[in-house]
This record gives structure tokens, C-alpha cells and sequence, in this order.
């Protein structure tokens, strides 16, 4: 063997490892009725998924976050502090809607943990709105978790309630303080009727059902009422509404949820938008609200004391005559009254700063801390830094809704407090040492000017004591009386930072989901790549033989022709059906192996030639090739023997209606001559040897002399000698007769023999063991997606079997019309 032909074999080899992508092109378009078969169920799988699924509708509102000041804001009124500024707002907002208990709060108000339901084509709908009744739950009593409750309309008075239990005891939750708990119910199907408006008291459901005003009543039609647990409602809520700044301005926020009921999502958002307006107005409002509280314990004090002072007053004249005092007492006596005025209002500044310093040091909560102009303070540092640690607390409190104790966040706004805290406490110790030195001065001008009125009478002085007293009283209360006004009227005319710009609206708004086209192209996708990833896992796991371009890429040895499948009663198709396909393969075989001989110098007229059959394994069509193609020569005027040395499995007799008793063993052991083991057959020309009786040593009887004999002297008495040997990748026997065989023919049955089997041949090829060896595939079936490109290279035999092989071209005239028609079905 050449160099350039062992060149070609190890290719061949090396070509087995690579992938065929051709060849598994080649085997998804031969399956692309089932591709088409996946794709068509998963579209209708899609078109049933988008048909029962429900639409799922976006609906969103816009708001606004603003730094809106009081309009009654002076600085004569100044008990109202800020948030720390637009961006910061913003934050708080976006943070507090996203709570737990923001969104409890805007739940319990719409009471969405009770769901109306209505039964649709293929699910229970959500009929938020549109029954013609209203329930009016007890919150105090359990209400059934999960299981929907019938209301059947029975008339325009009554209604029947109906359901079914499964066993004794139903979950169950009370919607007051949320908890839930186990009660009893009767088993089996349950129903009672009752009237609208009447209070109904069950085990499983307590609440009012009320007609809705004007609402048609129809008879016998059916609604359902269901009641979901109350945190799973929240957190549904809570996770799904999406609140994030407009790109046109950070101010600007825009709120969005979805869901399968656009009243329902309209009404959320409104809601969710009027709690968390109404509480941030309350905490816009603490500060007033904690002034107005202090303002009125003082003031309750300051009426007291002047009660007191105003009886002590009547007294007094009614035991005194009434007198007159000159116009240098009164003026000392103003004076006095002045100096006390400025006496009170320095002790209630210490007062409020004592207690404000307490107030820092035991507590944690400054979100309680009364405004210092209540008590007259107007340093701008004490104002500033307790707005801003009020704000700081606030936020604090707000914080704690979502963020866990402990965190960065927590630390970071402690840090911030406890910075502010220090120096307010800084600067109520500086102002309580200037106001004690005011109130020095004070005490030392008070004590000359009593010292002046120390000459009256001690009626006259007594006088002047008590209405000093009752003055200071009256003023005091007049001071708390008009700065609690101030505190109401700010409170009264503060308006909330968040304001509605665009309220959710359902305005005919089209469904966001299901993406319908998407799950067609889905679906699309799934049945076209489900299939072809399972054509593409058989393709991997298959060595299985299908095809001659698979051999072509496997083997350079050459394809002597192709038999197609042919089902028949026995092996002589070519002599009982001369006229069918099978018999034009094997005479194109034949005319292919005369251009073999006479390349191999095989020339008419010399000794007989010599034909091997073998195979891999059993069941190839071996032994079916090697009857034809003795038949076949023997029918052209060859005088031709068929030697059966399968000598494990005998075969070959049946067919020819011989027995098996004598064969080549006799004649190899020694026992029989050639005549007496050599059969006529009923086909002209054609001969037979049998295997005879199955040896202990058939490797042993073929290596011997006596084989060596019998091919010599069948040689110069038949013009072809073929040789039915046992499968070559099961034994060795067929090894040990090809140095008696001119040319070797290689059976390969397409959907059987196993591509591994052909790295067997070759590699015997490759090292000499086999010469002048060629395939022939048996099984052939035309496919359009085989031999694609495979021309007439191997040869006039195969050219000429592979256009009528398929079925007769003589049959094919008796064809019936019905049978052309399957044929073309099967073919597209």
C-alpha cells in the first residue's frame, strides 16, 4: 500500500473524532415533521397560556414634594421648623412609602385582605366594584383565610350564603389586632340564607351585607367572597408599588403599580398618596402640637395662680376701705410692675431651659420637645439647633420602619444627634448665666423701689403687693393665652409638602402583560430547540451507520454498490425476481467487480477468480449477498461455486434445499472428497459447498493445506469461487481466507453496523491484513438527506444500482395511481 493511501486512512480516522455537523443537519431535516409537531404543540400551549392568563395593567399618579412655609409664619410666630430642605423630603417620601406601616395603614383603609370575586370562563375574576352589594366586616371576630364564600342572590331582599368544608376546623383571622387562630365549622356542604342589612354571626364569617343603592339584582347569580391573610396582602403591596423621581425634576415623584384590576390599582395609589399625605402633615405639625401641649399645661398653671390672686384681691377691699395713693407711689408702683413683668419672664426662661436640659439628658425621643419662643427665647442658636435635632429625631423614627438597629445608617444619624445635643446643652448653660445676671439686676432694682414704698401705710403696702401680684398673673395668662392662639393658628393653616399633580386614573389603559407575542416566540423558540437539542443528544449517542456519505467520511476504502430492502420469502431474489430492484444492485455489483479483476489482472480465460464476503457481525446481509451474487454470475453463463465457510454458523443450504451433513469440514478433515460435498443447485451454472457439520477447531481447519487444495482445485474448474465467510469482527476465520480471495467485498447494513466496526476495517486495511477489499451497503433507502453530493465515483455499479434501486423501473409501470400518491407523500 502507498504512502498517500495510509495518508488517507489515518484521515479517515482522525474524521471519526470530529463532529458532523452535515450529518446531523442532514438527520434534523429528516425529522422536521417532528420539529414541526413540537413547534405546533408548543404554540398552542402558548395560545391556551395567553388566552387563561388575566392582563396585567399598569396605572401610575404623579406628586410633587415641596418646602411649603405656613402663611400665618412670622417671626413674632415662629413654631414650625423645617425637614432639612426639598432633596431631603424627597428621600423621607420615597422611603415611606416603601414601610410596612405605610402600606398596612393604606390596606387596612381599603380593607384589600377581602377580595370580591366573580366565576370567569376559566378562573375566579376580581369584580372589585361591580357586584351589587357591599360587605361590612366585624373586625372584632375571625374571618375564613383563603377559602372563597358563595353569595348567591336569591331575591331583592335575600341572599343565600354556601360553601364547602373538608374537615372540622377552618384558619381563621381577625382583622382588629390581625391575629389568626383555629375555629370549628360544620363538615360537608354548607348553606344559609339571610337578608341585606341584617348582621350576620357565623363561625367562619362575621360581617353585614348591604345592598348597593340602585344595583340590579339578578336571581340566582352567584359572587364569592374571599379574605386573604392581611401580611401577605402588605407585603404584595409593598413589594410591587414602585416610587421613583420624574426625570424632569427631582421633586417630582411618580408612582406606579400593576395588577389585574385597574380600579383596584387606581384606588391603591390615591389612597396610598392621601395616608402619606395626612401623615406627613402630622409630623409638619409636631412641633406646634408639642408647643400647644406645654403652652397649655403653663397656662393651666398661670389661671390658677391668678384664681388665687384675683380672691385674695376681693378680699382685701372687702375688709379695707378703698384709698388713693399719690402720683409718685403709682409711678413707683408702674415700675414695679415692669420689673416684675421682666422677673416672670427671665424664672420662665430658666424654667424652660432647666427642664429642656433635663429633657436632654434622660431621654432619647426629641421629637416631644416644645418650641422656646412659647416661653419668649429668640436666640436664633437655641431655635436653630432645636429644629434641627427635632427634624434629626424625626428622621430617626422614621428610620426604624425599615432600616435594622444597628446599621451604618442608625450610627451615622446618632452621631449627628448627639453632636447637636452637645451643643445645645453648650448653649442653654451660656444662656441661663446671661439671663441670671439679667435676673440679678432685676431682684436689685425691685428691692431699691419696695424699699421706696416702705414709708405707706401697711394697708397701702399690702395693696400695692397684692395687685403687683395680680398683674403679673393677668399678664402671664394674657402672654400664654395669645401665644397658644399663634400655636393653633399655625397648626391650623400648615398644608402638607406633598401635593397630587396627576391622581391615578383608569383612562382606558391597555394591558402591559401578558407579553402574548412573546410567548408565541417563546414557544417558537422551545419547540424548535427543544427537538433539536433531542435530535441533537440521539445524533451524539448514535453510532449506528445511516448513511454512505457517513462512510465516505469514515473510510477511504471505496463503495462497490448498494442493495435496497427488499422483503421476500427466501435469498434467491435475483433468480425468483429477475425484473426487481434488488437484482439490477447486484448486477451493477457485478459489473463494477469485472472493472476490479482486470485492474487487478484477472483477465477471461484464465484460472477461476476468487470472491471473499464478509462482515463486522451477524445479521449484516452476508449471506443473502453472497447467494445473489453467486446467482447473479451464475444467470450471466459463469460457471460459478458458492463455498459456505461460516463454519460456526452454517446458512447457506436452505435455500437451495440441501442438507447440511457433508460441506467443506469433511472435505478439510480428510473425510469426503471435493465431489462428494459439492451440490448442484436448480439455478443453471451455480454450485454449492456447504460448512458441514460445526468443527471444535474451524480457525485451524481453514490455516490448513487441505484449504490451500480445495481453492487451487476449484480455481482451475469454475469461473468464480465466492467465498461466504464468518463476520471479520467477530472471529478471525475471514482473516486467515484472504490470501485466497482476489477481491474482498465488506457487507455494511445501513441503521445497524456500528461506526466503530469501520475503524476495525480500516486499521486491517491499513497494515495489509485485507486487499482489494470494497463496501457494499445493504438496507439502502433513497433519502433526500443522504449521499447528498455523492456522485458516480465508485463506479459504473454504483452510478447505475443507485437509480433503481429504490423499486423496480418494471414494476413501476403496473404501479396504481394510490400507490404513486403514498410514494410522493413519503417522499415530501
Amino acid at each position: 500500500m502507498s504512502n498517500s493511501e495510509f495518508q488517507d486512512i489515518d484521515n479517515a480516522d482522525q474524521s471519526n473524532v470530529s463532529f458532523d455537523f452535515r450529518g446531523f443537519l442532514f438527520k434534523a431535516l429528516n425529522l422536521w415533521k417532528l420539529v414541526f409537531l413540537c413547534i405546533g404543540i408548543a404554540l398552542i400551549v402558548a395560545y391556551f397560556v395567553n388566552v387563561r392568563k388575566q392582563s396585567v395593567y399598569r396605572l401610575d399618579s404623579l406628586i410633587s414634594v415641596e418646602n411649603d412655609q405656613n402663611p400665618f409664619f412670622t417671626a413674632n410666630t415662629s413654631i414650625s421648623f423645617n425637614w432639612g430642605g426639598v432633596s431631603g423630603k424627597v428621600g423621607k417620601i420615597m422611603t415611606a412609602i416603601n414601610t410596612r406601616s405605610h402600606n398596612e395603614k393604606v390596606v387596612d383603609s381599603l380593607q384589600y385582605y377581602m377580595v370580591y370575586l366573580e366565576q370567569g370562563k376559566y378562573r375566579k375574576v376580581d369584580v372589585y366594584k361591580k357586584t351589587p352589594f357591599t360587605v361590612k366586616i366585624d373586625k372584632s371576630k375571625g374571618q375564613m383565610l383563603g377559602q372563597p364564600i358563595g353569595i348567591r342572590m336569591v331575591s331583592t331582599d335575600e341572599f343565600e350564603i354556601f360553601t364547602e368544608f373538608g374537615g372540622n376546623r377552618k384558619n381563621v383571622q381577625r382583622y382588629l389586632d390581625k391575629k389568626k387562630y383555629l375555629v370549628n365549622v360544620p363538615t360537608g356542604p354548607y348553606k344559609s340564607t339571610h337578608k341585606f342589612g341584617e348582621p350576620i354571626n357565623l363561625s367562619f364569617f362575621s360581617g353585614t351585607v348591604s345592598k348597593v343603592k340602585g344595583a340590579l339584582i339578578t336571581p340566582n347569580h352567584e359572587y364569592f367572597l374571599q379574605f386573604l391573610n392581611f401580611d401577605n396582602v402588605v407585603n404584595h403591596y409593598k413589594g410591587n408599588t414602585v416610587i421613583a423621581p420624574s426625570a424632569k425634576s427631582s421633586s417630582v415623584l411618580k408612582l406606579s403599580l400593576a395588577g389585574n384590576n385597574k380600579a383596584k390599582i387606581a384606588d391603591y395609589l390615591n389612597a396610598t398618596i392621601a395616608i402619606l399625605s395626612a401623615t406627613e402633615l402630622e409630623r409638619k405639625n409636631l412641633y406646634a402640637t408639642n408647643t400647644i401641649k406645654f403652652i397649655d399645661s403653663s397656662l393651666a398653671a398661670v389661671d390658677d395662680d391668678l384664681k388665687i390672686v384675683t380672691s385674695e384681691m376681693n378680699d382685701f377691699r372687702k375688709k379695707n376701705q378703698v384709698f388713693n395713693i399719690d402720683d409718685e407711689m403709682t409711678e413707683t408702683a408702674e415700675k414695679l410692675k415692669e420689673l416684675d413683668f421682666k422677673k416672670e419672664e427671665g424664672r420662665s426662661k430658666i424654667n424652660y431651659l432647666n427642664t429642656l436640659e433635663r429633657y436632654l439628658q434622660s431621654k432619647n425621643d426629641y421629637t416631644k420637645i416644645a418650641a422656646p419662643t412659647s416661653v419668649g427665647i429668640n436666640e436664633s442658636n437655641i431655635l436653630s439647633i432645636v429644629s434641627e435635632l427635632s427634624a434629626l429625631a424625626a428622621e430617626r423614627q422614621k428610620l426604624e420602619y425599615t432600616t435594622k438597629e444597628g446599621s451604618t445608617v442608625f450610627k451615622d444619624i446618632d452621631r449627628r444627634i448627639d453632636a447637636k445635643k452637645n451643643v445645645l446643652l453648650e448653649t442653654i448653660d451660656a444662656s441661663k448665666r446671661t439671663i441670671n445676671i439679667q435676673l440679678g439686676t432685676i431682684n436689685n432694682n425691685i428691692a431699691r423701689l419696695e424699699a421706696q414704698l416702705g414709708d405707706l401705710p401697711e394697708d397701702q403696702q399690702e395693696y400695692l403687693k397684692i395687685q403687683r401680684k395680680l398683674n403679673l398673673s393677668q399678664e402671664a395668662y394674657d402672654v400664654y393665652l395669645a401665644k397658644r392662639g399663634e400655636a393653633a393658628i399655625v397648626k391650623a393653616a400648615n398644608v402638607s409638602d406633598i401635593a397630587v399633580i396627576d391622581e391615578a386614573k383608569d383612562i382606558g389603559n391597555r394591558p402591559i402583560g401578558p407579553n402574548k407575542t412573546l410567548n408565541y416566540m417563546m414557544a417558537l423558540m422551545v419547540g424548535f430547540f427543544a427537538p433539536m437539542f433531542l435530535i441533537f443528544i440521539i445524533f451524539l449517542l448514535d453510532n449506528t451507520i445511516h448513511g454512505s456519505d457517513e462512510i465516505e467520511r469514515l473510510s477511504k476504502i471505496p463503495i462497490l454498490g448498494v442493495v435496497g430492502k427488499y422483503n421476500y420469502k427466501n435469498n434467491l431474489v435475483v433468480f425468483e425476481k429477475p425484473k426487481s430492484a434488488v437484482a439490477e444492485s447486484f448486477r451493477s455489483i457485478r459489473s463494477s467487480l469485472q472493472f476490479i479483476f482486470k485492474k487487478l489482472g484477472k483477465e477471461e480465460g484464465g484460472l477461476g477468480k476468487t470472491l471473499m464476503i464478509t462482515s463486522s457481525v451477524s445479521g449484516e446481509g452476508k449471506t443473502f449477498c453472497s447467494i445473489n451474487i453467486s446467482t447473479v454470475y451464475a444467470l450471466s453463463g459463469k460457471k460459478t461455486i458458492l463455498l459456505g465457510l461460516d463454519l460456526r454458523k452454517p446458512k447457506i443450504f436452505g435455500d437451495f434445499n440441501i442438507t447440511n451433513d457433508k460441506g467443506v469440514v469433511n472435505f478439510l478433515i480428510g473425510e469426503s472428497d471435493l465431489e462428494n460435498v459439492k451440490y448442484s443447485t436448480h439455478i443453471e451454472n451455480l454450485d454449492v459447498i456447504p460448512s458441514g457439520p460445526v468443527p471444535p477447531n474451524p480457525s485451524e481447519l481453514l490455516m490448513g493445506d487441505r484449504m490451500k487444495e480445495l481453492i487451487t482445485t476449484l480455481r482451475q474448474e469454475y469461473d468464480m469461487i465466492i467465498l461466504d465467510t464468518p463476520p471479520l469482527g467477530l472471529v478471525t476465520d475471514a482473516l486467515e481466507l484472504t490470501q485466497y480471495a482476489d477481491a474482498s467485498i465488506f457487507m455494511v447494513r445501513l441503521d445497524y453496523t456500528k461506526k466503530g466496526m469501520l475503524s476495525l476495517i480500516n486499521a486491517k486495511y491499513k497494515i495489509g491484513e485485507v486487499k482489494n477489499i470494497s463496501f457494499i451497503l445493504n438496507f439502502y433507502k433513497h433519502k433526500s438527506n443522504h449521499n447528498y453530493g455523492y456522485g458516480y465515483g465508485y463506479g459504473y455499479g454504483y452510478g447505475y444500482g443507485y437509480g433503481v434501486y429504490g423499486n423496480a423501473y418494471h414494476e413501476r409501470e403496473d404501479e396504481s395511481t394510490w400507490k404513486r400518491i403514498k410514494r410522493f407523500l413519503k417522499r415530501i
